[in-house]
């Protein structure tokens, strides 16, 4: 099977040894995003404002799915990483609106860190029509 390197300048650039994402025939397998600004490579801050930190990070994953030629509606499953489970509500606010019809398979899941001291990250796979 062939893959593709997915890059874009809309999306920040990989932090790591890591590509923003791999299509893998008509599968595309997208890098977990956090609130990198794609201009500058730095972490705004956000003075703790999950509700902007998180439109950032979905702004920054939509990129890399325009990318690709997909979009929100190709998604099948998603992978949401938070610093504190208290902000589960307010994320789920900013990410529905995303997925107003027929969201994809989920997880929300609370780590001890993110990169940059990002407070979400989130991860999809997405499936070409």
């Amino acid at each position: 099977m062939k893959k593709i390197i997915i890059e874009t300048d809309k999306a920040p650039k990989p932090i790591g040894p890591y590509n923003q994402a791999v299509l893998a025939g008509d599968t595309l397998y997208a890098s977990g995003q956090i609130a990198l600004d794609p201009e500058t490579g730095e972490f705004p801050n956000f003075d703790g404002d999950i509700v902007k930190e998180t439109e950032r990070v979905m702004k920054n994953l939509g990129a890399v799915l325009e990318a690709a030629g997909m979009s929100f509606s190709h998604v099948v499953k998603c992978s949401i990483f938070v610093t504190n489970m208290d902000d589960f509500a307010t994320v789920n606010g900013v990410y529905g609106n995303y997925f107003e019809q027929n969201p994809p398979a989920r997880e929300t899941v609370e780590v001890k860190a993110l990169p940059k001291g990002a407070a979400v990250e989130v991860s999809c796979i997405a499936v070409a029509d």
